[in-house]
This record gives C-alpha cells, sequence and structure tokens, in this order.
C-alpha cells in the first residue's frame, strides 16, 4: 500500500500539469483569429519544354474489307475524312475539311474531279429510283464548297454549285450546271446542257456553247491549283521533322 501511495503521488502532478498545458493551449487557440490557407503554389512552365501537338485526325479509315484508295497524283488535303469504299482517281482533288463517308456504299471521284471545302458525300444502302446508291462523280465535275450528295449521280462536265443539296437517286447529266444553294429532291434528273437552280431545283435556261466549253476549263484550273500543295503536305508521315525541332531545340546535334 506504501508503495501504491508513492506511486499516485509522483503520476498525479504529471496529470495535472498536463490537463493544465491543454487548457492553456485551448484558451490561446480560442482566442487567436482564424489564420487562411497558405496560398498555393505557382506552377511555371519550364522554358526548355518542348511543346508538341499530336492532335489530329486520320485521313484514310478503313473499313473491315474496304479501304479508300487515293491516286497517286489525287490532292487530298490533311484534314479531309475518307472513310470505307472511297476511290479518288487521277487528277482528282478533295479539298480542306470534305468529308467522304463510304461505309454503306462505294464514293467515286472521276478523273481531273474536284470537291471542294467542306463537302459531305455519302451514300445509302438503296436507292428509291432503282439506280445504283452508290454516290459517282464522273470527270471533269466541279462540286462546290458546302454541298450535300447522297447516293446520286454526277455525269461527267458538270458544276455543281455551292450549298447545293443532290438526294438519294438524283442524276446530273453531262454539260449541266446547278446553281448554288440548289436542291435536287430524290430521283429528279437534270437534262443535259441546260442551269437549273432554286429549292427544289427548277429549269431556268438552256447552256450556250461557250458557256459548256467553260465546265471542264474550270475543273483543270482547280486541278492546275492543287499542284502546288503537293510540296507542302507530303503522303507519308511528317513526324521526323517535329523530332528534327526537338533536338534544335535541346542542343542535340541532328
Amino acid at each position: 500500500m506504501a508503495t501504491l501511495a508513492r506511486a499516485s503521488r509522483r503520476l498525479l502532478p504529471r496529470t495535472l500539469s498536463t490537463r493544465a498545458i491543454g487548457r492553456s493551449f485551448s484558451a490561446e487557440t480560442a482566442q487567436s483569429p482564424p489564420q487562411s490557407p497558405p496560398p498555393a503554389p505557382i506552377i511555371r512552365e519550364s522554358p526548355d519544354r518542348v511543346k508538341w501537338d499530336y492532335r489530329g485526325q486520320r485521313k484514310l479509315i478503313p473499313l473491315g474489307q474496304w479501304a479508300p484508295k487515293v491516286a497517286v497524283d489525287a490532292y487530298v488535303a490533311p484534314n479531309v475524312v475518307l472513310a470505307g469504299q472511297v476511290v479518288v482517281h487521277d487528277g482528282a482533288s478533295v479539298w480542306n475539311g470534305a468529308v467522304l463517308r463510304g461505309d454503306l456504299n462505294k464514293i467515286t471521284v472521276g478523273f481531273c474531279s474536284n470537291v471542294q471545302e467542306r463537302c459531305v458525300v455519302h451514300a445509302a444502302w438503296s436507292s428509291p429510283t432503282g439506280l445504283p446508291a452508290e454516290t459517282l462523280i464522273e470527270r471533269f465535275v466541279t462540286v462546290g464548297a458546302y454541298c450535300l450528295l447522297r447516293s446520286c449521280t454526277i455525269e461527267p462536265e458538270c458544276i455543281i454549285g455551292q450549298h447545293s443539296i443532290l438526294m438519294e437517286g438524283s442524276l446530273i447529266e453531262t454539260h449541266s450546271i446547278l446553281e448554288a444553294g440548289s436542291v435536287v429532291p430524290p430521283g429528279r434528273r437534270i437534262p443535259s446542257g441546260e442551269l437549273w437552280a432554286g429549292n427544289p431545283a427548277r429549269f431556268v435556261r438552256t447552256l450556250t456553247h461557250e458557256e459548256t466549253l467553260e465546265i471542264p476549263k474550270l475543273a483543270v484550273a482547280i486541278n492546275d491549283l492543287s499542284k502546288g500543295y503537293f510540296s507542302e503536305f507530303l503522303p507519308y508521315s511528317t513526324v521526323y521533322l517535329e523530332v528534327e525541332k526537338m533536338k534544335k531545340s535541346l542542343g542535340i546535334s541532328i
């Protein structure tokens, strides 16, 4: 019992002192104003960091057994999408932002024809008129910007004005011109040598002989213009150019 009493007397002052310290610390905490959190650290980009941007889209998209086919001397802009059954023949050109989606049926861009900026070309499973459901753009055809072509046939030497819409089964015969903003309903036929316009498209007048001669000249002129782009966009990957930039920025001998 004496030993237990001595042990309790030794521990009692320590317990009291600990409680007193806790009370004084809590009192000081209550009196002191709340402190704001420390500011977030500022992260600065290293000047040695190489800026890369590999966000890009695939130009050629195979679908199943079908893969787009592009002739050697055909110009297809780098931000064009060709998917599935798409064939671009010699001398043809497909310009920036166009989408040719051949997932349901075939799309053909003929010799020296051009599909200009932001056009959408696709095809349906079948045509209501019994004509082939594929989209066929034959030779020396100019398709203006922002056009929509779906399961239509455009015969040689025609001009499709910008913002025009050609629906399923429509047929544009040779030496014809559609004015800008024309809409050709499904199954409508535009006879040869005529100018049509409107929504829906209606006959305007017959083309003169001089106008029909100018149609292929326009296609040839756009084909000549596309030749200047070949030196800017290489047919294969240009990653090696980015590697050379990185080596130069890091001081690595090339």
